[in-house]
């Protein structure tokens, strides 16, 4: 099959407004632009949360991050589309008194804020968590940053790839010059929504089973980066020797390119498994020779390890590789691009990727798929990422806002003074 017949093949989803998930009941207002708090209210809203994302008559700018498309003028918009289902949008001008104070009553009725301004600026604009709690206790308050709320760099700009190189992440990845290697995907804000979702729940859990009290969640891009740099700081600490940029874990582990320019990956993360991967390549006896015979040894020769490994692969074809090597038990496989990911049965088979035709007339968006995998409670494709504002009107007349009052919000006018 071509590109076009795997995608037509893919899971065709349709929208269940109506569903429930697990989640359901809690209500979260997410004043977040961008990727972090984006990622962090999809995981509630995946799983049945009311999420709300309050914008600017502007809108979140993560909007204008599209690509190139002939059918679409301003571009296809694919981060909205993934990263703000099961959400509905309203537009509230927050320099106007009017527009704060239905934002107060907003809050009056939320379990969740999220935010990501500055250090500061709640405050600024009269909604300090101190005072939010005043007339809801329960709330749970999100606040992303780059550096956290404390701390001598709490003021500086926090974007993702700053945390990034800050957090070791590009001096232990290094290209074969020795450049330091930035992540081409926003790693650490996924992190950080992903961390965040977590949070979230423990908070709401202290409130609606313990019975606690709603809680500040100081949120930076910098400590669950952190979380996941493995133990280098430990280890530095503890022996004063840092690990060199570039030194593997594991030896033999890497990618390799095949006859016919496709690549693997593989790893021989245990004894057993080097030994395996050693027998693969007609090399079983060097397991003896004390170079090779533990990790450490491996690891200290690792580029003889690595250019036996690379030499053997570089014979055969991609096909040939895996079949060989899986045939030994070696925890091998692809390196796959998306044409290849949509291609590929496994994904197929597990419904990895979706498409979701919204109902708007526009072809089905391929999309990934609700994860993790709830057997009894799963998440529920229930709207596709809102058009700004389009939720503006509900929701402010489930505030109780007259229809006099909305026309004038949506004006964008105050209302007069009498």
């Amino acid at each position: 099959m071509n590109t076009a017949d795997h995608i037509a093949s893919l899971p065709l989803k349709t929208l269940a407004p109506q569903a429930q998930g697990p989640l359901a009941g809690i209500r979260v207002v997410d004043l977040s632009r961008l990727v972090s708090g984006n990622m962090l209210s999809l995981q509630l809203g995946d799983f049945g949360a009311d999420v709300i994302k309050l914008e600017t008559p502007k809108g979140d700018a993560l909007r204008e991050w599209c690509e190139p498309h002939p059918d679409y003028p301003e571009g296809f918009d694919g981060w909205w589309r993934v990263y703000c289902r099961n959400k509905r949008s309203v537009v509230l001008n927050l320099r106007q008194p009017e527009c704060m104070a239905w934002l107060r009553k907003l809050l009056d009725t939320a379990d969740v804020l999220i935010e990501n301004f500055k250090p500061g600026t709640l405050e600024a604009m009269g909604l300090d968590p101190a005072v939010l709690h005043l007339t809801r206790p329960g709330l749970v308050i999100v606040r992303l940053s780059g550096w956290g709320q404390t701390g001598p760099y709490q003021a500086l700009p926090g974007f993702g790839s700053l945390i990034e190189g800050f957090a070791g992440f590009a001096h232990k990845h290094r290209d074969s010059t020795g450049h330091p290697q930035l992540p081409n995907l926003a790693l650490a804000d996924m992190l950080t929504g992903l961390s965040g979702a977590f949070a979230v729940l423990a908070a709401v859990r202290e409130v609606e089973v313990r019975g606690g009290q709603g809680q500040v969640i100081d949120l930076s891009l910098l400590e669950p980066m952190l979380s996941i740099m493995g133990p280098d700081v430990t280890n530095f600490a503890a022996t004063g020797q840092a690990m060199e940029p570039g030194r593997k874990i594991a030896s033999p582990r890497g990618s390799y390119c095949c006859s016919d320019g496709k690549w693997v990956s593989m790893s021989g993360s245990t004894e057993s498994m080097a030994r395996r991967v050693f027998d693969a390549i007609g090399k079983l006896d060097l397991m003896n020779d004390a170079r090779y015979a533990t990790n450490a040894a491996r690891l200290d020769n690792d580029v003889e390890v690595d250019g036996m490994v690379a030499d053997f692969v570089r014979a055969r074809t991609q096909d040939e590789v895996l079949t060989l090597f899986r045939a030994k038990g070696v925890t091998m496989g692809p390196i796959l691009d998306p044409e290849q990911l949509l291609a590929d049965p496994h994904v197929a088979g597990r419904g990895t990727y979706v498409r979701l035709d919204d109902g708007s007339g526009q072809p089905p968006t391929v999309m990934h798929a609700i994860t993790p995998r709830l057997q009894g409670t799963p998440g529920v494709l229930r709207r596709r990422a809102p058009r700004l504002g389009e939720h503006t009107r509900e929701i402010l007349s489930e505030l109780g806002a007259t229809a006099a009052e909305i026309e004038l919000l949506a004006s964008g006018k105050e209302k007069a003074s009498t």
